[in-house]
């Protein structure tokens, strides 16, 4: 990516930039819960204040970045805070997604 001094989008585009990112980690961690059966629910922070409220309330002081503003995906069993797209994906890597997710394992695996 190049980005020149004078180009005029240079916000708008390291916001899509930004944004695809971000949901692509989105995408990610809902194609392995929906591959494995595990139910789950999607909260929509950008179009609802109160979920976002809520996902910046509940996301752990030292988890969250130096801004303090936690980015999706942030994982939750209920009201427990489980982690970031990062931690889901050293868990999923180490095979401990079930513990990392709160859940017992399925008969036959770990």
């Amino acid at each position: 990516l190049l980005l020149e001094k004078n180009f005029p989008f240079k916000e708008g585009i390291l916001f899509f930039l930004f944004s695809n990112q971000i949901k692509k980690k989105q995408q990610e961690v809902v194609g392995f819960l929906e591959a494995n059966k595990i139910d789950f629910q999607q909260m929509d922070i950008a179009g609802d204040e109160d979920n976002r409220k809520w996902m910046r309330e509940n996301v752990p002081g030292e988890k969250k970045p130096q801004n303090g503003i936690p980015l999706p995906p942030q994982i939750f069993n209920e009201e427990q805070y489980c982690g970031d797209f990062e931690s889901f994906f050293s868990a999923k890597e180490e095979n401990i997604i079930y513990s990392f997710l709160g859940l017992a394992p399925p008969p036959g695996t770990k």
